[in-house]
């Protein structure tokens, strides 16, 4: 039929979500999109917009794609809140074992590269964490953290998932990997050494 697409909408969204997860949005140029999704530039615009629009059309395949996975793994019942923060992060380990796709996480390049973002761009990745962050409190509070505890630890599982993800990108290895996330299970219950107020001048 005339003007009907020839190619698969939704594998090339899959496409140009692994070029933005493996580059970034500043380094996915239009020639790493068309190469990577196999589309030339007259349909990668007509099917998806501009940069942008791709861009967020991607993160929100991403977040479809694995975000579930860590609601399933949140829903418990879980006996600690170290379990929690283990099943959470168990989730970040096997997705940077997947062998089919980049390194990392896509959300975390996105958050390293914020101010080249639009707005729009901007408030989805910002969301997106936040929403995360939402998920781990609520799972953190039904393992028995108080509210106090469970803020805390679910803004340090989310950087230790954030650094999970960089550590990846640089060639760490799974057994480092996992050993960082099974450090921060065991130590949710460690006491914090926070840093000495000042004595005055020197």
């Amino acid at each position: 039929m005339a003007g009907r697409k020839q190619f698969d909408v939704d594998e090339a969204l899959r496409r140009a979500m692994h070029v933005f997860w493996r580059w970034g949005y500043s380094e996915a140029s239009i020639d790493r999109l068309t190469e990577g999704t196999g589309l030339g530039r007259s349909s990668l615009y007509g099917t998806f917009g501009d940069k942008s629009t791709l861009f967020r059309n991607s993160l929100q395949r991403y977040a479809q794609t694995y975000h579930p996975l860590y609601d399933q793994a949140l829903s418990g019942p879980h006996p600690s809140p170290g379990a929690v923060v283990a099943a959470y992060l168990q989730v970040t380990l096997n997705r940077i074992a997947d062998p089919k796709v980049p390194d990392g996480c896509l959300l975390t390049v996105s958050a390293a590269q914020f101010p080249a973002l639009d707005a729009e761009g901007q408030a989805m990745v910002r969301a997106m964490i936040d929403g995360l962050r939402a998920m781990l409190e609520q799972a953190l509070l039904a393992a028995g953290a108080d509210d106090q505890e469970a803020a805390e630890l679910a803004l340090c599982t989310l950087a230790t998932n954030k650094s999970l993800a960089v550590l990846s990108r640089a060639g760490f290895s799974a057994e480092d990997l996992a050993t960082v996330a099974a450090a921060a299970a065991k130590n949710v219950n460690a006491p914090l050494n926070r840093p000495a107020e000042p004595s005055g001048p020197r």
